[in-house]
């Protein structure tokens, strides 16, 4: 077998990228649950220089054999890649990984830091060689859950709230900036937050193509604007709901509960058989009993794996 050759990806690559991590999910999950809008919004990614940020492994044959994308939300050493590899090519894997640190690296030292702290999200049973991580020192630090729940029309009806609760879809401008403060704030004390200005939290969820009537606020008597959720009905394999956040003053009244009831009403109204989510599975808040409450159960799990970056002259090229 010859090596694979690494190249930054272009918009072109979009549909071979999607076959490429299709494959990878039918290997790790069963079934294919990668969109091809999906991609092309993580390669249009705001500060993502495609050039230096964005890679693909090319086999003899033309087929991508691998995958990466390096975004930095943080402005200091935090830095996020995504890397995707088939098992049968780890050679190129490696090369991949290790051009994909030594950018996290610079890119870090653009930022004013002295190293990267990088993180990656693989599934728990990943086609990446998860021995040749550790090897370079990365390790897992968080263990997330992607849950999934049946639904059925006859018994998913849109909840009526309680006194003093209300529910309304964000319809406005004005509503739009409400979730994005209510999403800050909600989810400021969560592992790997990071702070984002309204603009680049649109662009996080896509708003272009983001049904809105699918986006919820919460208010109670006395709080206000208290909680929301944010879903997607966009997605080929189910219906998602990719943010959902109660302010900590007003945990405990059924707010999450009454908005997720909401959402199933909604999908299995439009069609919908399956709405997923995702949830760290050490979050503070009770969200993963929450949503045990709920009726959704595992669908695989996700581990987000950390490497500290550093160059030689820093003692270590790799600080664990």
């Amino acid at each position: 077998m010859c090596p694979a050759f690494l190249r930054p990806a272009a918009l072109a690559d979009v549909p071979a990228v999607t076959a490429l991590l299709n494959e990878i999910d039918r290997i790790e999950i069963g079934r294919a649950e990668t969109d091809e809008h999906t991609v092309e919004a993580d390669l249009t990614h705001p500060g993502t220089d495609l050039a230096r940020d964005s890679w693909v492994g090319v086999a003899d044959d033309g087929r991508l054999v691998a995958y990466g994308l390096l975004w930095d939300e943080s402005g200091g050493e935090r830095i996020d890649i995504d890397h995707y590899v088939l098992p049968d090519h780890q050679d190129t894997g490696l090369r991949l990984l290790a051009a994909m640190e030594d950018r996290a690296l610079a890119k870090a030292r653009e930022n004013g830091a002295g190293r990267a702290v990088v993180h990656l999200h693989l599934n728990s049973a990943p086609t990446t060689d998860t021995a040749a991580l550790a090897a370079r020192g990365w390790r897992t630090v968080r263990r997330y859950h992607v849950l999934r729940r049946p639904l059925d029309p006859a018994r998913d009806l849109t909840p009526g709230p309680p006194p003093g609760t209300r529910i309304r879809a964000c319809a406005t401008e004005a509503d739009r900036r409400r979730v994005h403060a209510l999403y800050q704030a909600s989810f400021a004390g969560h592992f790997d937050f990071q702070p984002r200005t309204y603009r680049q939290w649109l662009h996080d969820v896509d708003a272009e193509h983001l049904d809105w009537s699918l986006v919820w606020i919460a208010a109670t008597d006395g709080l206000g604007d208290a909680g929301f959720l944010l879903a997607r009905d966009d997605r080929e394999a189910m219906g998602w709901i990719r943010s959902l956040g109660v302010l900590d003053a007003a945990r405990g009244r059924g707010l999450g509960g009454l908005l997720l009831r909401h959402a199933f009403a909604r999908f299995a109204a439009g069609g919908r058989d399956t709405v997923g989510l995702g949830v760290d599975t050490a979050n503070a808040t009770g969200a993963p009993r929450l949503y045990g409450r709920h009726g959704l159960t595992l669908h695989y799990a996700v581990d987000t794996w950390e490497a500290v970056v550093a160059a030689p002259a820093d003692a270590k090229a790799r600080v664990t």
